[in-house]
């Protein structure tokens, strides 16, 4: 069994254990209604005694009513047991999800993620509350039924017997070929998904290239191969299930040909053969649920082995043994020597650099030089392959990863903001502050003019990812969610990237209000942006080419110096006027 549900279902044990119990209880009840109709052809149809007559029918009825109450009772300790456990498989995969490392989600598709959460956990549902009872009541009716049988006439049970091999073969048959097909349909159930949240996310994109076309042939080769997946997979059941109800059909046609020669030569009675009549539904059901019963189980067990891999995953960055969390942060930043790489692809080399506390750091480059990787390994979002990050002269990966996190906080290239008012994206690093902490830190990164003039203001509510706020005013949102919060160290990457020259002036002048309180390291384009830092490092291809004042790599005259004179001359009257 697989662990994570063995340890589930051994929580749950005394409901299931309940739950089985009372289906052996329904199995011998099921024995009552056959048993007594036998009895009541031959004592009263032909035996004569009518005194017999009401209580072997209330004695009937007063089964089948108690039988119908448990039954229900034991369905709802299933279902129960199975919504507990999949309500507790959700939360320990979604908190297992927010430990993983960013390179996971690299190379994991969405759709993959959302077919775990939601098809293959219902697989597990399905499991336990409806194939685990029916496997435990059909079978138990089975067993109860043949020695019933046996008790009565064992040479017809024998008899009867004489299609089990057949259906053995058939059932096995089933279970071999169709839990490939199951496996097939939850991977191409994946890609369905991918496609339909790439799409739902990029939509704008789709609409502003008019690829509609192209998203919908594409959308329809998924969705056509997610059908092709599920006719496969019928094609073997629908080979197999009619053989299996076939053979169980049989079992009525043998009941009738021997009985009925036993009764004419005298070895059986009539009411044998209705108690045998009455129990022979409880041996064909039996046999003919078997075959949809296996087809259920695989495909439990083609989503349970996808659940074991995700169980399984262990993120590529994990805490220490130290996990040391300093109440006194400083923020002096450390790299040494410091290498890493994107699978095959180097993105820093050798970087070495200091920034002491309540220095600011700028860092310029080419795109694709690496400089956004400097806060996501400080971070620990990766893990670097060679050298030291060092947070208070700490490795990095000492610390305890909630306490780092706190103490360094990053505005990233790519803004999320999450369908919530304005005011709770700001204070989602800091729910319990008051609105008047969140108007100063909306102040301070010069969101609070556009805000105020928003329908609702702060409790004017976004769309997803920020859509109806403009790049600008995200940048200015996520800034002032940073602010707010106001770590000791703080990585702004690109953060002013979307806004126009005034505006960024101004929060420029924000940010170097703090510098002495707090350690910046500010990512950028713009030489504008970085132009005020205490040192300035231009990276290019994973190395830093250049470090020094602005003044310093001006007069140097090399990369820095070649952007700073472009930007001047593109950055004039025009070009302010044009930036929006």
């Amino acid at each position: 069994m697989h662990p994570w549900l063995r340890i589930h279902l051994e929580r749950r044990a005394a409901a299931l254990a309940a739950g089985v119990l009372l289906t052996f209880v329904v199995s011998g009840l099921n024995l009552v209604g056959p048993v007594l109709s036998g009895s009541l052809v031959d004592r009263v149809v032909v035996g004569g005694d009518k005194s017999l007559l009401w209580p072997i029918l209330g004695a009937m009825a007063g089964a089948i009513l108690v039988k119908s109450l448990i039954r229900y009772g034991y369905q709802m300790l299933f279902e129960r047991a199975s919504q507990a456990t999949i309500r507790a498989c959700r939360e320990e995969l979604f908190a297992k999800l927010q430990r993983m490392d960013f390179g996971y989600f690299d190379r994991t598709k969405t759709g993959d993620v959302m077919a775990h959460m939601t098809g293959d956990i219902d697989a597990v549902r399905h499991m336990i509350a409806w194939v685990a009872y029916q496997t435990c009541e059909n079978g138990s009716v089975l067993l109860a039924s043949l020695a019933a049988l046996f008790l009565v006439n064992w040479k017809l049970t024998l008899a009867m017997f004489a299609a089990t091999p057949l259906l053995a073969f058939f059932t096995l048959g089933l279970s071999r070929e169709v839990k490939p097909t199951f496996a097939a349909i939850r991977e191409q159930f994946s890609r369905l998904n991918s496609v339909v949240q790439e799409n739902i996310a990029g939509n704008r994109v789709v609409r502003a290239f008019s690829r509609e076309d192209y998203e919908i042939e594409k959308f329809q080769a998924e969705n056509d191969a997610y059908r092709d997946r599920n006719v496969e997979s019928a094609r073997v059941w629908a080979k197999y299930i009619p053989a299996i109800e076939f053979t169980s059909g049989l079992l009525p046609v043998i009941l009738i040909l021997v009985g009925g020669w036993m009764i004419i030569r005298g070895s059986l009675s009539l009411g044998q053969l209705v108690t045998f009549n009455g129990l022979v539904w409880a041996i064909a059901q039996p046999l003919r649920m078997a075959g949809w019963l296996v087809n259920d189980m695989q495909r439990f067990s083609a989503a349970a082995d996808r659940l074991d891999k995700l169980y399984s995953l262990r993120s590529a960055v994990e805490e220490g043994d130290r996990k040391l969390a300093p109440a006194r942060v400083r923020g002096r930043v450390e790299f040494r020597d410091v290498s890493f790489s994107y699978g095959d692809e180097r993105v820093l080399e050798g970087l070495s650099f200091v920034a002491e506390p309540g220095q600011t750091i700028g860092i310029i480059g080419p795109t694709g030089s690496g400089k956004s990787s400097v806060g996501r390994l400080l971070c620990r979002y990766y893990d670097r392959d060679s050298g030291d990050i060092l947070l208070d002269g700490i490795d990095v990966r000492d610390w305890d990863l909630d306490a780092l996190r706190s103490s360094v906080g990053v505005t990233m290239q790519d803004i999320f903001l999450f369908s919530d008012t304005i005011e709770g994206n700001i204070a989602f690093g800091a729910p319990e502050t008051g609105l008047d902490e969140v108007l100063r830190a909306s102040e301070l990164a010069n969101a609070h003019e556009f805000v105020r003039e928003l329908p609702e203001g702060y409790d004017t509510i976004i769309g997803e990812r920020g859509v109806g706020l403009s790049g600008g005013q995200r940048q200015r949102v996520a800034l002032a969610r940073l602010l707010l919060v106001s770590p000791p160290v703080m990585i702004l990457d690109d953060t002013t990237s979307a806004v126009d020259v005034e505006t960024e002036e101004r929060i420029q002048d924000s940010i170097r209000a703090l510098r002495g309180e707090r350690t910046l390291i500010v990512i950028a384009h713009r030489v504008s942006t970085i132009m005020h830092a205490d040192t300035i490092l231009v990276i290019k291809d994973g190395r830093a080419v250049e470090r020094g004042s602005h003044e310093e790599l001006v007069a140097l005259g090399g990369y820095y110096a070649e952007v700073f004179r472009h930007q001047t001359r593109s950055e004039g009257p025009a070009g302010e006027a044009g930036r929006g």
